[in-house]
């Protein structure tokens, strides 16, 4: 294979991982010699740099940020440094086997953009993980049953694609959305043996589905918000018009019931609204649409 891979790894407070990293890497390499490895440091603050530093290699570069950034951002700057045609995000706790990697590979070369591990193993969070992916498939219409593995795919995805904090779990949704060939096969998730995970926060479930709602609302509502607003601006005034006539017909009857004026008042100021959201989301997706024009 003539392809140039680079395989991204972020690292934060992983500084006991390094040396087995390393080791893991140096037998990969000597198999593959078409690889090249970019650590970047996420402003750890436990000597990660360090430890990297003394074991530095021919085919690994270092990319290190003064701060913690996050995964995102970390994936980001290895991909500016990355001279391969291909990335793949491998994580730095080693519960990924290197010798996966080819195979994600070869989906690429046989027509995939994108090519993401399906995790077959046990894992604290799989339960929250099976819920998490189900809820995506079925947003995203996917048919992979898991977005947040192990993944290869061709470097202009990155330059397809929007990406914000933590919204590299969403790599793959969004480059579907782009038009990409997705293909996915099982890897190998092993124990972590050495550190502790960094997403154990009960707070990051909320978070995970806050980002998951985000994600879907920039894939469809910010893509037509006319139609989607205003459809829903149509339809609470016009159920608000046939309650106020109801009302009207109840009052000559003898029949007035006053809460029902305020629900008209009320349906119809929410219809209003609605329109005013699809009109400012028109404004904002011509704008963002001038400036993807402007950078193609």
């Amino acid at each position: 294979m003539s392809m140039k891979i680079s395989i991204i790894v972020p690292a934060y407070n992983e500084a006991v991982n390094i040396p087995y990293l390393v080791q893991e890497f140096d037998t990969f390499i000597k198999k593959h010699r078409n690889y090249e490895v970019i650590l970047v440091d996420d402003g750890s603050d436990d000597g990660t740099i360090t430890i990297v530093e003394e074991h530095k290699r021919p085919y690994l570069r270092v990319v290190q940020h003064k701060r913690n950034l996050g995964k995102t951002k970390a994936i980001l700057s290895g991909a500016h440094a990355a001279q391969g045609e291909v990335i793949v995000v491998f994580d730095a706790d080693l519960q990924y086997d290197p010798n996966d990697i080819p195979k994600l590979i070869e989906l690429i070369e046989h027509g995939a953009d994108i090519a993401t591990g399906w995790k077959q193993g046990k894992y604290r969070k799989k339960f929250v993980s099976g819920i998490y992916n189900a809820w995506a498939r079925r947003l995203f219409s996917l048919r992979v049953h898991d977005m947040n593995s192990i993944k290869a795919f061709r470097k202009e995805i990155l330059e397809e694609i929007a990406l914000r904090k933590d919204w590299h779990r969403f790599i793959v949704p969004l480059a579907h959305d782009a038009g990409f060939r997705i293909a996915e096969i099982p890897v190998t998730l092993r124990p972590r043996r050495f550190g502790s995970p960094k997403y154990q926060q009960k707070s990051r479930i909320l978070i995970g589905v806050f980002d998951l709602l985000a994600v879907k609302f920039q894939l469809t509502f910010m893509k037509k918000p006319l139609l989607y607003f205003g459809t829903l601006g149509f339809s609470s005034i016009t159920l608000g018009i046939t309650v106020g006539i109801a009302s009207i017909v109840l009052r000559l009857f003898g029949l007035g019931f006053r809460p029902l004026l305020y629900l008209v008042i009320l349906l119809v100021i929410v219809g209003i609204l609605f329109f005013s959201l699809a009109l400012i989301g028109e404004s904002i997706r011509a704008i963002l649409d001038k400036l993807e024009k402007r950078n193609s």
